[in-house]
């Protein structure tokens, strides 16, 4: 049985998708970009102020579905600029303290042109 996971702390799905589906016992979620939900602006022009709202994006789902940052097993991050990765991933760092599996990866650009995109599974 697939449960889908829908929050206004999250920005909405910004095309054919769901923000995150559960199915036996993890999250999956979509990959979270620097929107603010409040405004459905992007929020920030660094990669520092990005990488925060994309944490605080994930962690709305993460708190939808009924878990948290700890139960986190594997990331998935999109960076705009590998020079970014430093200062993304002392933001990283802050929010995944169990260290799950992750890669990592420079790609040609995003959606909106943010810096950076996460999607996680997570143990539900």
């Amino acid at each position: 049985m697939l449960k889908k996971i829908a929050t206004d702390k999250a920005p909405a799905a910004i095309g054919p998708y769901s923000q995150g589906i559960i199915a036996n016992g993890f999250l999956f979620a979509s990959g979270q970009i620097a929107i603010d939900p409040a405004t459905g602006e992007i929020n920030g022009t660094d990669i520092t102020a990005q990488a925060e709202q994309v944490m605080k994006n994930v962690g709305a789902l993460l708190t939808e579905a009924g878990t948290d940052y700890e139960n986190v097993v594997k990331t998935t991050c999109f960076l705009a600029d590998m020079g970014d990765f430093a200062a993304f991933n002392e933001v990283y760092a802050k929010y995944f303290t169990e260290k799950p599996a992750r890669s990592c990866v420079a790609v040609r650009a995003l959606p909106k042109n943010v810096l950076c995109e996460v999607e996680v599974i997570a143990v539900v």
